[in-house]
């Protein structure tokens, strides 16, 4: 790991968690008026990590801004519901990054489902019940348009990294 690597995980580990926090505070219940959906805006940086840094600083940068987020919020249970769908993402998002025929909108929307997923896995566990599985399609389509969202936005971040790295006198090389 070099000291580059190390700082740039750090800082996109407060900026995730930053984005995290941010996003509670917008009224997306009022366009969506379901419990628990999010646009994901720290997935931006999960997903941008994964491309430029790989699956283990991503990895780390999860499990950072989950605890974190945890911690800030006082709720162990979302630190369950963090843990559950940010792993499932980031496993199937390192995956179908590998892939040639996906861009950054795809993989990110496969993210985006299996993040879903991951939640209605863990909300079971929680509530002891399969019941919640039937809120299972309604977060797969929400989750096709956010982890769209969240793609374009990466992408953008991605072309930025590529247009800073091509003018940095080191070829921005971490």
């Amino acid at each position: 790991m070099t000291v580059k690597k190390l700082t740039l995980t750090a800082i996109l580990t407060a900026l995730a968690l930053a984005l995290g926090l941010l996003e509670r505070f917008l009224p997306i219940s009022l366009l969506i008026p379901l419990p628990g959906v999010k646009l994901g805006l720290s997935n931006i940086v999960t997903l941008s990590a994964l491309c430029v840094l790989g699956t283990p600083y991503a990895a780390a940068i999860l499990l950072l801004r989950a605890v974190l987020g945890s911690v800030f919020s006082g709720s162990v249970t979302s630190l369950l519901y963090s843990l559950a769908g940010g792993a499932l993402a980031l496993t199937a998002m390192a995956i179908a990054s590998r892939s040639k025929r996906l861009s950054v909108y795809g993989v990110s929307m496969i993210g985006a489902a299996m993040h879903s997923i991951g939640q209605i896995l863990a909300a079971m566990a929680v509530i002891g019940s399969v019941s919640i599985v039937s809120y299972l399609p309604l977060l797969l389509v929400i989750s096709a348009v956010t982890g769209a969202l969240t793609g374009a936005a990466t992408g953008g971040v991605l072309v930025g990294w590529d247009a800073y790295r091509k003018r940095m006198p080191s070829g921005g090389s971490l």
